[in-house]
């Protein structure tokens, strides 16, 4: 005769998955990331293309396990650089679990190439329409009505990133999506970033920043050295530039806007860090960098990751 073991505890479902978060340049991704994650993982300015890197940042419940991936916003590519992010963006496509598609309140461009590919892979789509605190309610009513006929089938989501308005009932939504699965990631993991990524980054964010025009575009930043004791981290970051002139602009009059630039980047990086930081910068020519296909492997744009 077999006897039920009625005392076995049943375990939980675990879930978890990857959530994309794609769109325009400029419409709230990075900020919409670092809420839902809770912490800064990407860097935030108002210019475009602030983000070039897929960044993961990695939430985690008891019983669940949410991957959110930044990508670069999508555009039309005018050199290199850009056409290895954008054919990134789209390949990433292949690998969510969840789609986030964010646009601004208002915003009525889009790809149709794109909606069409991300419709046929059958993900969940949930669509986010952001800065409605800028907006009157009216033309909130307005954008949902109109993306509504555009992704029929998505979940469409009106909020602040900023203000933090509604983004407690996006996150619930993503739970609620997420496949079973067991975690892909450390239950105590944050991201999937070394240390002098997030340096360079927060670097880089101060560029954005303080210089103009095309200058921040013309710049990667390279962490050459990293070292920490119980006291302070010493950094050297090297500033590569595609012209003499660039050169010139980065290091400013007598010194002037490279030590502006190590002063801001070093508060930023102590605050991230909470740690003293000594940031030495240095600034290099490498001509035309953005267009070599050796050079942006070399600067981690192979997207292998």
């Amino acid at each position: 005769m077999n006897i039920e073991n009625t005392n076995t505890p049943i375990m939980p479902e675990h879930h978890a998955g990857f959530v994309n978060i794609i769109g325009n340049p400029n419409v709230g991704k990075s900020t919409l990331m670092n809420q839902l994650v809770g912490e800064k993982i990407s860097i935030m300015t108002s210019k475009a293309q602030t983000t070039r890197h897929r960044i993961k940042g990695i939430v985690n419940g008891d019983d669940y396990q949410i991957v959110y991936s930044d990508l670069p916003g999508v555009l039309d590519p005018a050199y290199m650089m850009q056409k290895m992010m954008m054919k990134f963006v789209i390949e990433s496509l292949q690998d969510a679990d969840i789609i986030l598609y964010l646009i601004e309140c208002g915003e009525t461009k889009y790809n149709a190439e794109l909606v069409e590919k991300i419709k046929a892979l059958g993900r969940p789509i949930v669509f986010i329409i952001n800065k409605i605190d800028k907006y009157t309610s009216e033309q909130v009513e307005e954008s949902q009505r109109f993306w509504k006929e555009v992704f029929p089938d998505a979940y469409v989501y009106a909020i602040s990133a900023l203000k933090n308005i509604n983004i407690e009932a996006v996150r619930d939504c993503i739970i609620g999506l997420l496949p079973v699965c067991p975690p892909y990631f450390p239950k105590d993991a944050l991201t999937d970033r070394p240390m002098r990524f997030f340096v360079s980054e927060l670097i880089r964010e101060q560029i954005l920043l303080q210089y103009k025009k095309e200058i921040p575009y013309s710049v990667e930043v390279v962490v050459e050295s990293y070292k920490e004791d119980e006291n302070m981290v010493r950094i050297g970051a090297t500033l590569y530039v595609e012209r003499d002139t660039q050169k010139a602009i980065i290091i400013g009059s007598k010194g002037s806007a490279i030590k502006k630039l190590g002063t801001d980047a070093r508060v930023s990086i102590e605050d991230f860090l909470q740690k003293h930081i000594f940031l030495d910068l240095s600034v290099k020519v490498l001509k035309d960098w953005r267009n070599s296909e050796l050079l942006m492997k070399k600067f981690g744009y192979d997207y292998g990751d």
